[in-house]
């Protein structure tokens, strides 16, 4: 019989318990959402706010041009260079990092399991605490400045580069590996010549899509002090210069389009 002559099955009924568990669905994630409106304090809209409104837009739409550059090096460019240099070297630091980190966590490498889940569970801890934090905690260590947001891009950037990497190396074929071992290879020589070449093109691609959340991290660090652009954001926004928080916001959105293009070019070229 032809297929397109059959009749469409009827679809199957919808059951009491079905029912059920669709509606308490439904009433209990409206209900959590009542109650968690309940403990916000709203004291109302304030008679200012719509002056307050319309200065913030108009400075939004009318930024500070003269705020560009005047090479005192606390203009826009000096701080937006700034906010580059910590991304691609905390980046860059993460990257070198991570791969002793990726070959304990995969689990084609090890013959018993424990050690790659050991590794595994060492990454998710990294990861486990955010880029502001760990800012705040360097900033005690080292001061305020660059040198602390490069650290805490650099540790944070550890546990989601090496668990990128470590499935990277899961999915590499054997058959080159094999090869080498079965003239005589080390270990060491799997590694440089049959790992590492096949683990680059991922390495490389994983490191830029890294280095793209990088900047955008940077960019907020500085408003605890850990360097960059944020710093000068922060200090418009307390001192309510709107024009100037306007042109800050455009010099970070045009810095985050042009590298997340390039970047984008790059990992094209790779796949």
């Amino acid at each position: 019989m032809n297929t397109t002559t059959m009749k469409k099955l009827p679809p199957k009924p919808v059951t009491t318990k079905q029912r059920v568990v669709k509606w308490g669905t439904w009433i209990l994630s409206i209900a959590i959402v009542i109650w968690s409106c309940t403990g916000i304090d709203f004291g109302g809209i304030k008679d200012t706010a719509a002056e307050i409104s319309g200065a913030i837009f108009y400075g939004l739409f009318h930024p500070d041009w003269s705020y560009v550059y005047n090479g005192s090096g606390e203009d826009l460019v000096s701080q937006l260079w700034e906010t580059l240099c910590i991304a691609f070297l905390g980046t860059f630091i993460s990257a070198v990092i991570s791969i002793p980190f990726a070959f304990w966590a995969a689990n084609t490498r090890h013959k018993k399991f424990w050690v790659s889940e050991t590794g595994k569970i060492v990454l998710t801890f990294i990861r486990s605490f955010p880029e502001i934090v760990l800012a705040l905690m360097f900033i005690k260590a080292v001061g305020p400045g660059a040198p602390a947001g490069v650290l805490a891009l650099g540790f944070h950037s550890v546990g989601m580069l090496a668990m990128l990497f470590s499935e990277a190396i899961e999915s590499l074929d054997d058959g080159p590996s094999e090869a080498i071992t079965s003239v005589g290879g080390s270990k060491f020589n799997v590694a440089v010549f049959a790992t590492m070449p096949d683990l680059m093109p991922a390495i490389i691609s994983n490191t830029l899509y890294r280095f793209d959340v990088s900047l955008r991290s940077a960019s907020v660090l500085g408003l605890v002090g850990a360097g960059g652009i944020g710093y000068p954001l922060i200090i418009a926004l307390n001192y309510r210069q709107w024009s100037r928080v306007g042109i800050i916001l455009l010099g970070i959105i045009v810095m985050v389009v042009l590298i997340d293009w390039i970047s984008g070019a790059i990992r094209k070229k790779l796949v």
